[in-house]
């Protein structure tokens, strides 16, 4: 937390805001392209091999890939996840938010390199077959393909789960359910597909949702903190900023306050009728105002 608050002090002010909207524009973007020329969509994927070998946009571009296709139900599961992320963010603050997303992006990117090293050391014999290239976009391609933003999500619906634990959803519009129970339902169904699936799968599952463990570990006191505290402690941060600002010395001739140089000096003069302040520098040579 120590470590967190020194980061948001000084990098707070470069945070992303409404960093799930752009997400979604994200994936409507996808979904538009998906309609035009729907295998344009394989150029944009996530692929370490096909990235060291120039294709470098794809270290972006697999965010646009949409998650799924486009229909009723998916467009009510990216209006929920959009609700949610801005929760999030609205209750731990920007700068917070856009380290939990992008980490997860940046971890997502991290494990398909992993992955890669893995085919390369699992495969040898294949791979010295069939060539580098043929087995990357052809063989492996689905290996690849699992990095994408399905488990960003979910890592974004855990964590929610997490700080708002008791919160109620209705589930198909008309069952009452704590969240933290659907948390706990997800939660058992992603480790038991880790335990059943192959080398390759544990490795996407466990970079993509290694953002919340490390969530979890580094907020722990905020865990013990209510939402209305935290959003509390968040509002009292920023009019602490804002008073900060706030100055109480400013020059009648230069406009210069005690925020232009630590070493700068102001006095009001006492020939002036009225309260005007100067700097060390014009202090003694203005012209006296004088009320008519």
């Amino acid at each position: 937390m120590k470590f967190l608050n020194k980061l948001e002090r000084k990098f707070g002010r470069y945070a992303v805001h409404n960093a799930s909207l752009m997400l979604i524009l994200c994936y409507a973007f996808g979904y538009a392209i998906s309609i035009v020329n729907a295998g344009f969509l394989n150029y944009l994927t996530l692929n370490p091999y096909l990235i060291l070998h120039g294709q470098i946009w794809r270290l972006v571009t697999w965010i646009i890939v949409p998650p799924s296709n486009l229909g009723i139900f998916t467009i009510i599961m990216l209006y929920f996840y959009y609700s949610i992320g801005t929760t999030l963010e609205r209750t731990w603050g920007a700068f917070r938010y856009n380290l939990f997303l992008f980490g997860g992006m940046l971890f997502t990117v991290l494990g398909s390199f992993v992955l890669l090293a893995y085919c390369y050391f699992a495969y040898a014999p294949v791979i010295a077959a069939a060539g580098g290239r043929v087995f990357f976009t052809q063989a492996a391609v689905g290996f690849f393909r699992q990095f994408s933003t399905y488990y960003v999500n979910l890592s974004i619906y855990l964590a929610f789960a997490l700080t708002f634990p008791d919160m109620v959803v209705y589930l198909f519009f008309l069952i009452p359910v704590k969240i933290k129970w659907l948390g706990i339902l997800d939660v058992a169904l992603t480790l038991y597909l880790f335990l059943v699936s192959g080398i390759e799968t544990r490795i996407v599952i466990g970079a993509s949702l290694l953002n919340v463990i490390v969530f979890f570990f580094s907020t722990r006191e905020m865990m013990r903190m209510s939402p209305k505290q935290i959003r509390r402690r968040q509002a009292f941060r920023q009019e602490v900023r804002k008073s900060a600002a706030i100055t109480r010395h400013k020059c009648a001739i230069c406009g210069r306050t005690e925020l232009d140089g630590a070493n700068l000096e102001f006095r009001f003069c006492s020939k002036c009728e009225g309260n005007y302040e100067y700097c060390q520098d014009h202090l003694f040579t203005h012209e006296h105002i004088k009320r008519h």
